[in-house]
């Protein structure tokens, strides 16, 4: 089983040291971001198990890198603040927050809720992705088995992980680039015609609902379900 990865984002060098040292020996992959553009950067070319954000950072705070998180991303937030007013912490998890710790605190308070949030997460995440609806497709999570008006369809390990990918971020655009660092991983050797031949595949074996994966000329790819896809196809 890998490492969970967590981002820790503060503009304090020092604090960001602190908590991955501290994390990295409690079994934890740590990587850094020094401010809010630095973290969402981060966030479209990796995958995270979870974000500690600063609050009160210059250029882009940290209520709004959890507001942009929240519209693309379902990774888990713990907010970190030396504001511990309870309207701080309400409007942090109105924002869609998932725990919220006040400056100074202790190590092994954090390491508490790490361990708590992504504990909740994962039991989340293994309840509703057991069977993932999606239009006319369903993918069953467990058994990584894809079917198309309840035909099953066989696909490859790239193909799945590609569609699931997709479809459990629908309407999101994704380059072919990002596609290649979350399916594929860093170590890949090739180039972005990879993503384009597993995209054509998989339209060819989702038949009269091809139409799923659009293209997004220029950019990318992105899953939509939609009237006008069903209609068209």
């Amino acid at each position: 089983m890998r490492e969970a990865k967590i981002l820790v984002v503060d503009d304090e060098e020092k604090m960001r040291n602190v908590i991955k040292v501290f994390l990295t020996k409690e079994g934890y992959e740590i990587e850094e971001a020094h401010n809010g553009k630095d973290a969402l950067d981060k966030l479209y070319f990796n995958e995270y198990d979870l974000i500690l954000l600063d609050v009160m950072m210059p250029e882009i705070d940290g209520w709004t890198v959890c507001r942009k998180v929240r519209e693309d991303f379902s990774v888990p937030i713990i907010l970190m603040t030396a504001r511990g007013e309870e309207y701080d912490k309400l409007f942090g998890f109105e924002l869609g927050a998932d725990d919220y710790i006040t400056k100074p605190f202790s190590l092994k308070e954090m390491l508490a809720r790490v361990k708590a949030v992504m504990r909740r997460s994962k039991e989340s995440n293994e309840r509703n992705h057991k069977s993932l609806k999606l239009g006319a497709l369903e993918i069953k999570t467990l058994s990584k088995q894809v079917f198309v008006d309840k035909d099953e369809i066989a696909l490859t390990p790239k193909e799945y992980e590609l569609l699931f990918f997709l479809g459990k971020n629908p309407e999101i655009v994704y380059s072919r680039e990002q596609l290649l660092n979350r399916v594929w991983g860093y170590d890949f050797i090739g180039d972005a015609r990879t993503v384009d031949t597993h995209i054509k595949q998989l339209r060819e074996k989702l038949g009269n609902h091809k139409r799923y994966i659009q293209t997004v000329w220029g950019t990318g790819y992105k899953f939509m379900i939609g009237e006008e896809n069903e209609r068209d196809t």
